[in-house]
């Protein structure tokens, strides 16, 4: 994980994430995911450039089941945008930061 980025898990998302006063950026991934580990970067930088911001958090698909299926995550990476407690944007697959980071940019005024 990046100096700016942290870990989600069940028992920590509704505090970490839902509770935030900051928007959060979740990156649903898998250690064995080929893509996760190419957009892993891009988050990276995205947490850095944002900081103070946004948060970053990482969220390991096959140990937290339960809120993928609560926010219908299907596959990985996605990366899902927390606003005040409710999913604003959502991402799913790779994308190049070009792409990303406007997605992510409009929600952080």
């Amino acid at each position: 994980m990046g100096a700016k980025t942290f870990e989600v898990t069940e028992a920590t998302f509704e505090s970490d994430v839902l509770q935030s006063e900051l928007p959060v950026l979740i990156d649903f991934w898998a250690p064995w995911c080929a893509p996760c580990r190419m957009i892993a970067p891009l988050v990276d930088q995205l947490a850095e450039k944002y900081d103070g911001k946004m948060r970053v958090g990482k969220l390991d698909a096959d140990t937290n089941q339960n809120i993928l299926m609560e926010y219908g995550v299907m596959g990985i990476p996605t990366l899902i945008l927390f606003k005040d407690g409710q999913p604003v944007e959502r991402i799913v697959g790779f994308m190049p930061l070009p792409a990303l980071e406007p997605r992510i940019s409009q929600h952080l005024s």
